[in-house]
């Protein structure tokens, strides 16, 4: 480490919390070096200037952050004394271990790079000269930025570009549980493209609240650097505690909350902004952006509710509006705006959060429709409940929504934050509520499903017990009230059966059917079901998932009709002829998003763990897996992803799965070594297994939840086997990082109590399975 990375080092170390007090004595402590270095290095000999630019140059250094700089010299320069100047101030910064994107060029160099390349545009527009002559950066700026307004029309398409591009890859940071500081939509990158917009004079960017934002995430981010040790802007799980700490924010939730409302801040001014850039054209007085219309073009001044105009393609209150006096008016409003496709004046956002009365109780019906009008539009509802949001207006609406709002999931499985993801799930929703006999229910139940997280209990018990009070102030009536708490009490019940129950035990199918009750209820649950899947994350959204759903409850539909049980779907499109061989037959569908491989073989002990080991140890993760056994054949199906590389040979599977049970191919070593290499991470809690009482009236249900890891689902199976009970059927799930695995056992001879275990067997199943994933010493996971 050289000298000025050692004060360097100490300055931060004895800087305390970040701030940024902090960064500018940072940024100065570099900049003295730096012009130390360009002194040295003879840049006054070229009549030059050393330039910071980009975050440098807006003097944000953090402490992982690296060193943008420009030598800037004039076109006279003697040409073979510039690489001899540059060698001299770029090599001491290399050797001190700092990152640097660096160049040479003239002003006119400069110029071209910039009118060719948008980053190297924007970082310029933040230039800012360390050492030597500035008249150069001056001239500099002032072409760049003449170039940025003249360029305008080229310009602002492909930030727009840039920006959408980012939301789709990073995501929005007020919703996000392990945001992008910079690169998230709402992140420090938006600030920079906003003081884009702002220079071509196109929009006026309003910057209320937006300089706060910004000197928090600063703050975050320069605490991030210091635990991680590590130029980062990913704000992980695993480190919001220890960054929590580092700014004194009592916990990570707390911390996570606070980034999420800064995040809304500049989300919300971005939105505002391109919003109006886009009006800007619209308006006729520069081409920039090609129109879109949503719906029919409202024209300005044309009422769409009653004190609700269009003015300026906006939606604003009419003369006579009087929020408050008008409680209905916020709602209603919001809900033309997204019906049309409209996004609300900020005048009028703002009027609405601080003037509207309060809302009786219970709601008057044109308030309760206009709610449901608003998440009826699905998606065009989403920018006006979050400019709304932006000032909190719906806690004022509904109270409970104040504990759920911004608030983090402790679930990796979920990639928003519990509103959003309520939010989401009434989006989703509002694409099937024609299969519903009650829509307005779909779409509220579907908004309120998660209403009882952030507490401190279950959040479906405090949900049901907190629902009635909301369903009550809306004005619902009594039986509505009582659908909206069911599907708040069984959000989870379907997806829960279908992925980890038999579905070919009638006492699966009853079960559901004895809750659920009626035709119209299964409807509206199984659209939540499916709305909530795709609302949380890919990984509990996947077709196979779905379909197990769906497959469910076709069949508790037929016991609500008192029909028999339908079959499940035949295993077909498989390539196998069950049955027809006492060889293993395997075949690999890679036609759906979840590669499958399906695996027909003589039942016999032992075989569920052959299997499993196989496709370890050809690298396939097991992401879902169920078993079936027809005549004296056992049928399993694999929903697989590779480690890496491609699909195996189904040849190969077969060849090796008859080694396995032959006892040729020894599958415990080969795992062991990959386990050694494969530990999960420190902090995950012990495995836990659970006797499922009553699950099944054909056998003893046993769950195994844990920290997924190679080989898993074989030691798991195999310990079963080896206690000398059978597995009859098997649930596989790999949910993210953890698995929940279901296995249907009896006894290899029945008893006189039956086919189920007694409590004294079922015990020992269970030690048996924490022995064997504890002997592994494998981070597990509950």
């Amino acid at each position: 480490m050289g000298e000025f990375s050692q004060r360097r080092a100490q300055l931060i170390a004895q800087s305390g919390q970040p701030s940024s007090v902090n960064r500018a004595a940072l940024t100065e402590l570099t900049d003295t070096w730096i012009s130390d270095l360009a002194a040295a290095a003879g840049v006054d000999q070229l009549k030059g200037a050393v330039i910071a630019v980009g975050g440098y140059g807006r003097g944000e250094l953090a402490p992982g952050s690296d060193l943008d700089l420009l030598l800037l010299v004039p076109p006279s320069t003697n040409p073979n004394l510039i690489p001899q100047v540059a060698d001299k101030l770029w090599y001491p910064i290399w050797d001190e271990g700092m990152r640097l994107d660096h160049s040479v060029r003239t002003v006119a160099q400069a110029r071209t790079m910039a009118a060719d390349d948008l980053k190297v545009a924007l970082g310029l527009l933040d230039a800012r000269t360390v050492y030597g002559d500035d008249s150069l950066r001056e001239k500099l700026s002032v072409q760049v930025l003449a170039d940025w307004r003249a360029f305008a029309q080229r310009r602002l398409p492909e930030l727009r570009s840039h920006v959408q591009e980012r939301i789709t890859r990073c995501g929005e940071l007020p919703h996000l549980l392990e945001p992008d500081l910079k690169e998230s939509f709402g992140g420090l990158r938006d600030i920079t493209i906003l003081r884009g917009v702002s220079a071509t004079g196109t929009a006026i960017v309003d910057e209320t609240g937006m300089q706060e934002a910004r000197e928090f995430l600063l703050n975050v981010r320069d605490a991030l650097h210091s635990v991680t040790k590590r130029p980062t802007d990913l704000l992980t799980l695993q480190e919001q505690p220890a960054v929590a700490k580092v700014l004194g924010i009592e916990s990570d939730d707390a911390l996570l909350r606070q980034v999420s409302q800064a995040g809304r801040t500049i989300a919300y001014i971005s939105d505002l902004t391109w919003h109006r850039v886009k009006q800007h054209n619209a308006d006729g007085r520069r081409g920039l952006f090609k129109r879109k219309v949503v719906t029919t073009v409202a024209h300005d001044d044309t009422p769409l509710a009653p004190g609700v105009v269009v003015r300026n393609g906006e939606v604003t209150l009419s003369e006579s509006a009087e929020p408050s006096s008008d409680p209905t008016l916020v709602l209603r409003a919001a809900a033309a705006a997204a019906q049309h496709g409209l996004r609300l004046d900020p005048q009028t956002v703002l009027r609405l959060a601080n003037e509207s009365a309060p809302m009786p109780s219970p709601w008057p019906r044109e308030a309760r429709e206009a709610l449901v009008s608003l998440l009826g539009a699905g998606r065009l509802a989403l920018p006006v409940w979050e400019a709304l949001d932006q000032f909190e207006t719906f806690n004022r609406i509904i109270p409970q929504w104040s504990v759920i709002r911004s608030a983090p999931q402790h679930n990796a499985l979920h990639t928003f934050t519990v509103d959003r993801h309520l939010v989401e799930t009434a989006i989703n929703a509002s694409t099937m509520t024609r299969r519903v006999a009650r829509p307005d229910l779909l779409l509220v139940g579907s908004l309120l499903h998660d209403i009882g997280k952030a507490r401190d209990r279950d959040h479906t018990d405090v949900g049901v017990e907190i629902m009635p009070e909301i369903a009550t102030a809306l004005g619902f009536k009594d039986s509505d009230i009582e659908i909206l708490v069911n599907l708040v009490r069984y959000h989870l019940l379907l997806p829960e059966v279908a992925t980890k129950r038999d579905p070919d035990d009638p006492a699966t199918i009853e079960y559901v059917a004895g809750l659920v009750k009626d035709h119209e209820f299964l409807e509206m649950l199984h659209a939540l079901s499916e709305a909530d899947s795709k609302a949380t994350g890919p990984a509990v959204s996947s077709e196979w998932r779905l379909s197990l759903i769906s497959d469910l409850v076709a069949r508790v539909h037929a016991v609500l009709r008192g029909d028999a049980i339908p079959p499940l779907p035949e295993l077909d499109n498989t390539g196998l002829e069950v049955g027809a061989s006492g060889d293993i037959e395997v075949a690999l569908d890679i036609t759906s998003s979840l590669p499958s491989i399906t695996i027909s073989a003589p039942d016999s002990v032992g075989l569920l763990a052959a299997c499993a080991g196989v496709l370890a140890i050809h690298r396939l993760s097991v992401r879902t897996a169920t078993t079936r056994t027809i005549g004296n054949r056992a049928v399993s199906v694999w929903g697989v992803t590779p480690q890496f590389g491609d699909m195996p040979d189904s040849h190969d599977i077969a060849r090796d799965l008859r080694q396995i049970l032959e006892g040729q191919l020894d599958v415990s070593s080969r795992l062991k070594r990959r386990r050694e290499d494969t530990l999960g991470p420190d902090f995950a809690p012990a495995p836990e297994v659970y006797i499922l009482e009553d699950a099944s009236a054909r056998a003893t249900v046993i769950e195994v939840r844990a920290h997924d890891f190679p080989g898993l689902l074989r030691v798991v199976s195999e310990t079963i086997s080896q206690v000398g009970v059978d597995i009859i059927a098997a649930r596989v799930a790999t949910l993210g990082s953890e698995a929940v695995d279901v296995f249907y056992v009896v006894e290899k001879q029945e008893t006189s109590d039956g086919v189920h275990l007694s409590a004294e067997r079922s015990g020992e199943v269970r030690d048996a399975i924490l022995q064997a994933l504890q002997a592994i010493n494998a981070p597990v996971s509950a």
